[in-house]
C-alpha cells in the first residue's frame, strides 16, 4: 500500500510523495517524489518526522484542536522539537531509549493520519 507521506529533514528540508516501505526498525526507506517521480532512499538518521497525510495540500486555514480527548490512541503527550517546534498528539508506544515513535494527532480531523517522530530530533517528550 501507498502511503502519501511529508518528510521532514532535520535542517528543514521538506520532501512530499509516497512510499510502500517506512518501518521504523528499518535504516532506510524508499521515496517516490510528488513532484517529479523521483525515486529516493532515506536514510532515518536524517529525519526530524515522518507525517503521513490525507492529503499533500492540507488546510492551511484549519485550526487543529489539541484540546480533545481520543479514545484508543494511548497516551496524552507533548513532543519538544530541537528546532522549537511542539506536536501534542497520542501514542501507544513511547519508551525512553527507542529510536522513535508514532503519534497520532488530537484532532481526528487533522490533514496528519499519523506521525513517526524521530526521538533523536526532539530535546524532550513528556506526557500531559
Amino acid at each position: 500500500m501507498q502511503n502519501k507521506v511529508v518528510v521532514h529533514i532535520v535542517g528543514g528540508k521538506i520532501l512530499k510523495g509516497t512510499t510502500a516501505n517506512f518501518f521504523p526498525n528499518r535504516e532506510v526507506f524508499h521515496l517516490q517524489e510528488k513532484e517529479n517521480g523521483e525515486n529516493l532512499e532515506i536514510s532515518v538518521s536524517i529525519l526530524k518526522a515522518v507525517y503521513f497525510v490525507k492529503a499533500f495540500e492540507g488546510s492551511p486555514e484549519y485550526d487543529e484542536r489539541t484540546n480533545m480527548a481520543r479514545v484508543g490512541c494511548g497516551r496524552k503527550i507533548k513532543i519538544y522539537f530541537k528546532d522549537g517546534e511542539t506536536q501534542i498528539g497520542y501514542t501507544q508506544g513511547y519508551t525512553p531509549g527507542r529510536s522513535g515513535l508514532f503519534v497520532f494527532p488530537v484532532d481526528p480531523e487533522s490533514n496528519n493520519e499519523r506521525i513517526y517522530v524521530v526521538a533523536a530530533s526532539t530535546s524532550k517528550i513528556e506526557f500531559l
